[in-house]
């Protein structure tokens, strides 16, 4: 099968052909729900019902960012969605607004600075003991506060055979412990690529851990397929899957089901959300979405304040407020359902935990 690296890939597979399937309930396939998602301003209002004179909310014509970060919405997030409601939590983490063209000071398309803690072509180290391997640019929904939506996708591997240089330079790091999979999304590759991927670090002696980034599981989870979970439960290495659900309406009854069956093939299931202005910016909110994470058998990891990331200051949060509602969470929670509160900082050696 053909590797996949950009939505656009998706639209020319031969979708028909595919034999991977999960637990869906309409009958499509992950791939299929690739090919028919969202992809305007437009659409999103019609299927939503949303009002076409919202005052902050663009025309495509009229958002800039647009045109480097288009809609994306998979149909399964979608149906989550209340329609008529432009307020909804999760709407606003996918619909594009005039606030995005905002020039804000101190917002930068690369706040984080991985250009310069990039080791080779799509690797990058940014602590000790771990390496990132950018995986794809292909992901399953653009969230608009997305921290690397100006990221060179362009400039990373685009088959097993230009990820041979990064392996290597991983396999002869013995201070490297655990290799983490990001893009995109990795889960945005085919069973058959992602195998051979997971194959090839769990033959490194020295890593210990696999580490899987991911909103797909959220966002389609007809993408837990049969074969992702024999793919992951036969890994050399132990395997941690951080998904990423900001808002407890996100986790319906199959991206339940779909956990469960994560859980139940051995994965070590965390989740991190983003602290988000008009999303979860609320105790109970949070609160909530802590107790379903439970109840679908992941543990609630990191809530991170947001990355100042050109385009996506509407959704700023401020440190104090973060501060505030983990030490509400702290005194109606135990200990394990409240995530830490931190922030990415480039050039620190760790993250700065602020609750």
């Amino acid at each position: 099968m053909e590797i996949l690296t950009s939505i656009t890939d998706f639209v020319s597979v031969d979708l028909d052909s595919s034999k991977e399937s999960g637990p869906a309930t309409d009958g499509l396939t992950w791939q299929q729900h690739m090919k028919v998602a969202v992809r305007s301003v437009q659409e999103l209002r019609n299927r939503l019902d949303l009002p076409s004179n919202l005052d902050n909310i663009g025309s495509t014509t009229a958002i800039k960012a647009l045109e480097s970060f288009p809609v994306f919405v998979p149909l399964p997030y979608l149906n989550r969605i209340e329609k008529g409601n432009a307020a909804d939590p999760l709407l606003c983490q996918v619909l594009p607004t005039i606030d995005e063209d905002t020039i804000q000071s101190g917002y930068l398309r690369d706040p984080l600075q991985e250009s310069a803690a990039t080791l080779g072509p799509g690797l990058l180290q940014k602590y000790q003991g771990r390496v990132l391997l950018v995986t794809t640019g292909a992901c399953a929904v653009n969230c608009r506060y997305c921290f690397r939506r100006h990221f060179p996708y362009e400039e990373t591997p685009k088959s097993s055979t230009q990820w041979q240089a990064a392996i290597q330079q991983i396999s002869s790091d013995e201070s490297l412990e655990e290799v983490i999979l990001s893009g995109g999304d990795p889960l945005t590759l085919v069973d058959e690529t992602l195998g051979q991927l997971v194959a090839q670090i769990g033959a490194i002696p020295t890593i210990k851990r696999l580490r899987i980034h991911t909103r797909l599981p959220i966002m389609i989870p007809q993408r837990i397929t049969e074969r992702l979970l024999e793919i992951l439960s036969r890994s050399k290495k132990q395997v941690f899957m951080v998904i990423h659900a900001n808002h407890a309406n996100e986790l319906d009854q199959p991206v339940e089901i779909g956990l469960a069956k994560l859980a139940n093939a051995g994965v070590l299931l965390l989740n991190q959300s983003v602290l988000l202005q008009g999303v979860n910016n609320d105790a109970e909110v949070l609160i909530r979405l802590s107790q379903r994470l439970l109840e679908c058998r992941v543990l609630p990891y990191y809530l991170h304040k947001n990355d100042p990331v050109v385009g996506t200051a509407q959704f700023e949060v401020s440190i104090e407020r973060g501060v505030e509602l983990i030490r509400i969470m702290r005194e109606k929670l135990p200990g394990y359902a409240v995530p830490r509160f931190v922030q990415e900082l480039a050039g620190e050696p760790n993250k700065t935990v602020f609750a």
